[in-house]
């Protein structure tokens, strides 16, 4: 991911010293695992943790030689461990290695996202409060609807969100699960105890059964959990983009005091980040799908996944910590326009309660499709420019006669509509902190 998108708690974790200090933890954990069942010489894992060296340079040097990078960072190792590092590596193959070194970036970079998430979650949370009952029109096909509150939309936001993390966290559990069961997966080389205290060290499991690789299905269901954060994310910066529009201007991102918009046109404050929002989204979907790609393995195992791996999960977790911090930082500063709101909610003459006259008048004994008509005349009218709705309706004979003047007015009141607002805030919890 270019550096424009990476925030640096999350560049850490996928960083290659965070890598190549992972596969020397890995590493010791075997060989402290196997010392304390007597098969290696009491004091080497202190030893080899005193002395082993990193050193990327000479590591690359390695590689270039024997093109095999797991080889290369052994070597290297060895270079400054001396005769312990005969202790290194016994009974493994590289994927035992680079799988489990992966499960623990995954979970670094897991707990990262999920506080960036949780920000966020937090953020639709104090927006749906603060807004529980500030009307707005709903829209369905884009088209005016029905009333609504801009608090019952945040909601749907912050629930969206819940379930973001929650399959986050499953997913991230199901990739806590690391090898040490050799080429084939058989443990023919380390027995099942030393797999199972070794990968304890490390806080993952065993997978319960490997070929030369942990399970790619595990990878591909977090790539799935990343994108569907991403398209809620992309959902909650679409809907922000469409309220932004001239024509509705019902909320803002926030705009800084030395902030432009445009380089030619000096009135402008565009949905930039939230442009940025959905455009990384894409991304997301696209990294799913290449780590779906990575399941199907020739026979125990090929390399094909490798390089996919190396770009799709960096950069999916990359992309989606940015996304979630720059849509907090826009919902933290959302410049909610109230009485554009109900300046929209009002448009036409009341439009939107055309569903309660429609009902009304059946209730009052004329056919439904009669009074559909009925209304619905008054209605395109009233939307094309003509006599505002409910002017149209107090002035028609079969309304005046079916409802009178007291009941008509009933249908255009708007608590009517905001009833059970307090009900569906009833249903959800408060975010953990």
């Amino acid at each position: 991911m270019i550096e424009r998108y990476c925030r640096p708690e999350m560049s850490e974790v996928w960083s290659d010293a965070r890598r190549l200090a992972l596969w020397l933890d890995v590493e010791l954990a075997v060989t402290a695992t196997r010392e304390e069942r007597g098969d290696v010489p009491r004091g080497t894992s202190e030893r080899l943790r005193r002395s082993a060296r990193i050193d990327a340079a000479r590591m690359l040097a390695i590689e270039a030689e024997v093109h095999h990078d797991v080889i290369a960072f052994l070597s290297m190792l060895a270079e400054s461990a001396g005769d312990d590092a005969r202790h290194v590596h016994v009974g493994l193959t590289s994927s035992d290695l680079v799988d489990t070194a992966l499960a623990c970036q995954i979970q670094q970079a897991g707990g990262v996202l999920a506080a960036s998430l949780a920000r966020l979650r937090r953020a639709a949370w104090t927006l749906a409060q603060r807004h529980k009952r500030t009307p707005m029109v709903g829209r369905s096909h884009g088209v005016h609807a029905e009333p609504i509150t801009f608090g019952l939309k945040c909601l749907v936001w912050s629930e969206e969100l819940g379930r973001a993390l929650d399959r986050l966290q499953a997913a991230l559990a199901d990739c806590a699960f690391g090898k040490f069961s050799g080429a084939m997966g058989t443990l023919a080389h380390l027995d099942a105890e030393v797999e199972t205290r070794a990968l304890s060290r490390l806080g993952l499991e065993p997978e319960p059964v490997a070929n030369q690789v942990v399970q790619r299905d595990r990878h591909a269901a977090l790539g799935c959990a990343l994108a569907v954060a991403g398209g809620t994310m992309d959902k909650i910066a679409v809907e922000i983009r469409h309220l932004m529009r001239t024509e509705v201007r019902e909320a803002e991102e926030p705009f800084r005091e030395r902030q432009k918009g445009s380089s030619a046109m000096p009135h402008k404050r565009n949905p930039v980040r939230c442009e940025r929002v959905s455009g990384l989204a894409r991304l997301l979907r696209g990294y799913a799908q290449a780590l779906l790609e990575d399941q199907p393995l020739w026979h125990e195992r090929d390399i094909s996944h490798s390089s996919v791996e190396r770009v799709a999960l960096p950069d999916a977790f990359l992309a989606a910590d940015f996304m979630a911090h720059e849509l907090a930082e826009v919902l933290e500063g959302l410049r909610v326009n109230e009485a554009r709101m109900r300046a929209n909610l009002e448009a036409g003459g009341g439009l939107v309660h055309s569903q309660r006259v429609l009902l009304a008048l059946v209730e009052a004994g004329l056919a439904r499709d009669e009074a559909y008509a009925l209304v619905q005349r008054h209605a395109l009218a009233a939307a094309d420019g003509g006599t505002p709705f409910r002017d149209a309706l107090a002035a028609d004979p079969v309304v005046r006669e079916r409802l009178g003047a007291e009941r008509l007015a009933k249908c255009f009141e708007l608590e009517h509509h905001l009833r059970s607002v307090d009900a569906i805030f009833a249903r959800t919890e408060e975010p953990r902190a």
